[in-house]
């Protein structure tokens, strides 16, 4: 959690985001403010005034006629907002597979998110470390739960030695059918191995595609 003496607000968040983003390209090099206001399709006195205003919460640092860095604190609130937005793109493409525009969709969930959500859905999700199309989600204050008796989790987030029991396949079509040859349905048991997973004692391979589709309760 990060905790700063003037709260961030939403529209505060849209452009530290952005910076996080330039910074990820770049960590050595100062943001120019005509960069900012061009990426953000604002003026450059408009973006002006909010490096003024991040600056005056101890986020940025601005140095006149070169450009803007962020601070520790700063960067480290930058990346808890772009991991929000990152696990939302993960949950509606892998979770609900969400045809729309999956990035202006997780820029409006990701300010709703608060931190025991967050944990949640990065649970979920079996704690990934990139989006879909491969970009890094930032694993700052990332706390990784132990897997504990009747938590939810997707089948390839399974730990090896424990068991769970099918409660929901976000399946279809042919997937659905290979599962089913496989006799994983609904309230199946599944144990993970060394090898594979092991269902009615019979152990076998699920590809992670597949398996992280398939949410069980832990037993």
């Amino acid at each position: 959690m990060i905790i700063l003496d003037d709260p961030i607000k939403e529209f505060e968040e849209m452009y530290l985001k952005k910076l996080y983003e330039f910074y990820a390209e770049d960590p050595q090099k100062p943001i120019r403010n005509s960069r900012i206001a061009a990426e953000m399709g604002v003026s450059q006195a408009s973006s002006s005034e909010m490096i003024q205003r991040l600056a005056g919460k101890g986020i940025l640092y601005h140095i006149p006629y070169r450009g803007s860095t962020l601070t520790e604190q700063g960067l480290a609130a930058a990346a808890s907002i772009k991991r929000r937005e990152c696990l939302m793109e993960v949950f509606l493409i892998r979770m609900i597979d969400y045809k729309g525009d999956v990035k202006a969709a997780a820029c409006r969930l990701e300010h709703a998110l608060t931190d025991d959500l967050e944990s949640a859905i990065d649970r979920l999700l079996g704690y990934p470390e990139t989006t879909p199309d491969g970009e890094i989600i930032p694993a700052i204050s990332r706390h990784i739960e132990p897997v504990t008796n009747s938590m939810l989790l997707p089948l390839h987030a399974l730990p090896e030695g424990r068991s769970g029991e099918v409660e929901l396949m976000i399946l279809e079509g042919t997937d659905i059918r290979t599962v089913s040859c496989l006799g994983v349905t609904v309230g199946s048991v599944i144990q993970s191995t060394d090898v594979g997973f092991s269902i009615n004692g019979k152990v076998m391979v699920i590809a992670p595609e597949l398996a992280s589709q398939i949410l069980i309760r832990t037993l």
